[in-house]
């Protein structure tokens, strides 16, 4: 069975859920289409996205267009929500991403679009609403190509935008303007192409041959489709859903091969137990079959169910290519693989969340079912981060924003039964290296407790290369057991560094850095894996002392759109909170300003905002990078056992001094 794993993208009000709902009645899955605002969709399942009329979690529903069976993801918009979307990339086949006719692009469009650039998945973009008053074609085609793509082919025309008559009217193919710009664009990645346009070979400039290379091209990554038309009256979704099939490639796979697939989601069932999803990338999976998750656990898959013709049915298989349901994976984590090694992009490609803050139960009795509950939400979102910190009695939680505060707050109260507070967040800085540093603690002397020598070297790394490790030893000077298998030791090595680098000289994550095991030593047969793991905290912090590090705070790209009367006092109001603006555009009565803010200003700069824009200014920001902050660098405490500190380390690791 021919697959299709399509991911449905873009910034909040764009109308994704809706397109959704129009490709699901023009496939005849639903009989009518559900309303975002009166909570009758289909993949808005929470309560609070119905309340809210936004996508909170991600949700795969089915349907078949000309022979494809389409497992259809709809994404949230909300930035709050970017871990879903990182999740559901790894993935897809190709993606629809929609931009409203009216807002235009947004930033959290540039930033998905990005994303899908930069994992190459085969996009068409969706121009939405072309029937709402407001609505300029031209003015967002103009925008895509300044600010998405510049491979941007449009496939059609508009007609009666801004009404309820509004319309889309496809290229047939032979049209001169139309062939003329498709040429132009496709020959800039198809030299073959060019030649054979240029020597004048026979049927190069057909239509069917054009539409062929731009299939290719589309399924490469290489041009991006766009088309137009209104998810509310229908207008060009059935050139959009032909363009499904045509033009976005279908899943790959082989069946026959190794068992192979990654975990994308997870949540809780009826009854509590975990249901996981998964994307088949090899082989057939079967029910009672035991996977290897993880860093080795083995469990029985107990249930599958695959997503067909709306809803998720249940199946004893589920072959290569293919989105599936499975039961009984009692241990299993988003973002575990399975089976053989495959080609498929894994990691984050969007920044991690910017925002801390602790979570405590208002009744001081369900603590512990607090601690539960949130590592439930943990299992469906590992971004969330939570950690405990003993010494201050605290649960901690890592956020994109407000309004994901109050998801986690109306579920722990609907679902567990848990009434909470949040403490004042605080914005998540990084510590970079800056030096070189070294330490080692030998076996044999009086200060190290451990029966084991390591020696440790910590540098700078390249941006955004996170942590890595490598021996600068012999590996005829390792113990035995790890000599036999030194990959499993670089892997534990660098889980150990990992943990360390949670809690930086000032108490915040050390990115990019490099660590190299400068020394090794052990005393046969005393020495066990313990003691290494005992003593690379100590080793790691020492070096890390001597490199030095820089905390780095999140900066913030912004846009305000406000009335050109009120911009002398937004560039105040920038001033006030850090913002390095650029030079503003005027156009209409509006004035737009885009710069730089640091992650922490962010909020502040909401509240205000509104005051001195006669309530009309609008504030649109994402992630742009890290950057060293003025004045005083923020410390956080720690809460791991110190082992900057060297006394109360080995008080609480070997309970005594």
């Amino acid at each position: 069975m021919t697959q299709l794993n399509l991911g449905i993208l873009a910034h909040v009000d764009a109308g994704k859920t809706t397109l959704t709902e129009r490709l699901l009645y023009a496939a005849g899955v639903i009989d009518a289409i559900g309303s975002v605002d009166q909570g009758t969709t289909q993949t808005d399942s929470l309560a609070l996205e119905r309340q809210r009329g936004i996508t909170i979690r991600a949700a795969v529903v089915a349907f078949r267009v000309d022979g494809v069976t389409v497992n259809l993801i709809d994404t949230p918009g909300h930035p709050d929500f970017i871990a879903e979307v990182d999740r559901t990339l790894a993935v897809l086949d190709g993606a629809v991403l929609v931009v409203s006719a009216v807002e235009g692009v947004q930033p959290q469009t540039v930033v998905l679009m990005r994303a899908l650039r930069r994992l190459r998945v085969p996009t068409l973009i969706f121009v939405n609403k072309i029937d709402r008053s407001g609505a300029d074609p031209d003015r967002v085609l103009v925008r895509i190509r300044e600010r998405l793509t510049s491979d941007a082919v449009v496939m059609g025309a508009t007609r009666d935008e801004g009404s309820r008559a509004a319309s889309f009217v496809p290229y047939e193919g032979d049209e001169p303007g139309f062939v003329d710009a498709l040429v132009d664009r496709l020959v800039e990645h198809d030299e073959d192409l060019l030649s054979a346009i240029v020597d004048g070979r026979a049927g190069a400039a057909s239509p069917a041959h054009l539409r062929c290379r731009l299939a290719t091209q589309t399924a490469a990554a290489r041009v991006q489709p766009v088309f137009f038309g209104s998810a509310i009256t229908g207008a060009g979704i059935p050139c959009l859903m032909a363009a499904l099939t045509s033009l976005l490639p279908t899943a790959g796979g082989d069946p026959e091969a190794p068992v192979a697939g990654s975990v994308f989601k997870v949540e809780r069932g009826p009854a509590g137990e975990r249901l996981s999803y998964v994307r088949m990338r090899a082989g057939t999976l079967r029910l009672r079959e035991r996977l290897q998750l993880g860093s080795g656990r083995a469990e029985t898959v107990t249930g599958i169910r695959v997503f067909e013709h709306g809803g998720a049915v249940d199946r004893a298989c589920v072959a290569a290519g293919q989105i599936a349901q499975l039961s009984g994976l009692r241990e299993v984590r988003v973002g575990d693989r399975f089976g053989s090694s495959v080609d498929h992009q894994v990691g984050s490609v969007f920044a991690p969340p910017g925002l801390e803050t602790a979570v405590v139960a208002r009744d001081p009795s369900q603590k512990a079912l607090l601690h539960a509950a949130l590592s439930q939400l943990a299992e469906q979102d590992p971004l969330i981060n939570l950690r405990q910190d003993d010494r201050r009695q605290e649960l901690f939680v890592s956020l994109y924003g407000e309004v994901q505060k109050e998801v986690i707050e109306h579920t722990l109260s609907v679902e567990f039964g848990v009434a909470i507070d949040f403490r004042e967040t605080t914005t998540l800085c990084i510590e970079r290296v800056v030096g070189t540093g070294r330490a080692v603690e030998q076996l044999g002397d009086p200060s190290n407790p451990f029966v084991a020598t390591v020696g440790l070297q910590i540098e700078p790394g390249e941006l955004d290369s996170g942590l890595q490790f490598r021996l600068g030893v012999d590996v005829g000077a390792l113990p035995l057991y790890v000599y036999k298998n030194v990959e499993a030791f670089c892997q534990a090595m660098t889980d150990h560094l990992r943990t360390t680098l949670q809690q930086g000289l000032s108490g915040w994550r050390v990115n990019d850095c490099l660590v190299t095991l400068t020394d090794c030593g052990y005393q046969s047969p005393s020495t066990t894996a313990a003691d290494y793991r005992r003593l690379t905290p100590l080793v790691t912090m020492a070096a890390l002392a001597q490199a030095g590090t820089v905390v780095c705070e999140p900066i913030h790209r912004f846009r305000i759109d406000a009335p050109a009367d009120t911009l002398s006092a937004v560039l105040r109001l920038l001033a006030q909170h850090r913002a390095v603006p650029q030079a503003p555009s005027l156009a209409a009565g509006w004035c737009a300003v885009t710069g730089d803010i640091p992650a922490a200003e962010v909020h502040r700069l909401q509240q205000q905002l509104h005051g001195r824009t006669h309530g009309e200014g609008v504030l649109e920001v994402a992630f742009d990078r890290y950057e060293p902050g003025f004045g005083p660098a923020p410390v956080r405490p720690r809460f791991d056992h110190n082992p900057l500190n060297r006394k109360e380390y080995l008080l609480h690791v070997l309970r005594r001094i």
